[in-house]
């Protein structure tokens, strides 16, 4: 059991992460003009990829946990906002995501 726990963990993981890779894509795609379409598929395919794992774990486990787990999206969009695209993000908005992962945390442990 806690076996494939950590399993559905492990893929959770990597669909959020998937997810967020996709929306930054999305973002990334538009100021590429002359890829827009390219990146824009290269996207959607990420995205769709990243929704077909989070459905074979929502079909291994319990609804409130897996959606609970999927606030990693946010903390892993934020990052790629930041470090990445170079937005500002506000410290209040860092707080927010700290909140999340605490969140992410103790829904993971429960």
């Amino acid at each position: 059991m806690a076996n494939a726990r950590l399993v559905n963990v492990i893929l959770l993981f990597i669909s959020t992460f998937m997810g967020a890779v996709g929306q930054f894509i999305f973002k990334y795609a538009f100021g590429v003009p002359a890829y827009l379409v390219y990146l824009l598929l290269f996207g959607l395919l990420i995205y769709f990829l990243s929704t077909l794992i989070y459905l074979y774990v929502l079909s291994r486990s319990h609804l409130s946990w897996a959606y609970g787990i999927g606030g990693l999206s946010y903390i892993f969009t934020t990052i790629f906002a930041a470090f990445i695209l170079f937005e500002n993000v506000p410290l209040l908005r860092w707080i927010g995501v700290g909140v999340i992962f605490l969140g992410v945390v103790l829904i993971g442990l429960s």
